[in-house]
């Protein structure tokens, strides 16, 4: 089983800047893309940014250049640095991670499964 902990997020200023960490732990064996996603009051949930194994990362449209998302492979943690802030990007931001356990039994890996954090607020105020 595998947990996640995120940490960060709080209220800040427009054009303010924030950084979010989140951390993976419990029984890992090969954590493959993990990312951040957010939901705002009203609207579904959405992707921010993700970065997978080998560093490869995906960020939304309207990022635009102000995020940046970062991955340390040996303590499986992301962070998302947030700049340039702005009133739209008030959401609750969650940590998302796709994981693929061992059967040493059958000596294979298991299906993949997906993890999300438990959530932290991000608020811009105007």
């Amino acid at each position: 089983q595998v947990q996640l902990r995120e940490s960060g997020g709080g209220l800040v200023q427009a054009g303010g800047s924030l950084r979010l960490s989140c951390a993976a732990f419990g029984r890992i064996y090969s954590m493959k893309t993990m990312g951040w996603y957010r939901q705002a009051p009203g609207k579904q949930r959405e992707l921010v940014a993700d970065i997978d194994s080998v560093g490869i990362r995906t960020y939304a449209n309207f990022v635009k250049g102000r995020f940046t998302i970062s991955r340390d492979n040996a303590k499986n943690t992301i962070d998302l640095i947030m700049n340039r802030l702005e009133p739209e990007d008030t959401a609750v931001y969650y940590c998302h991670a796709d994981h693929n356990d061992y059967d040493y039994a059958l000596e294979i890996e298991r299906d993949l499964e997906e993890y999300w954090g438990q959530g932290t607020q991000v608020t811009v105020s105007a």
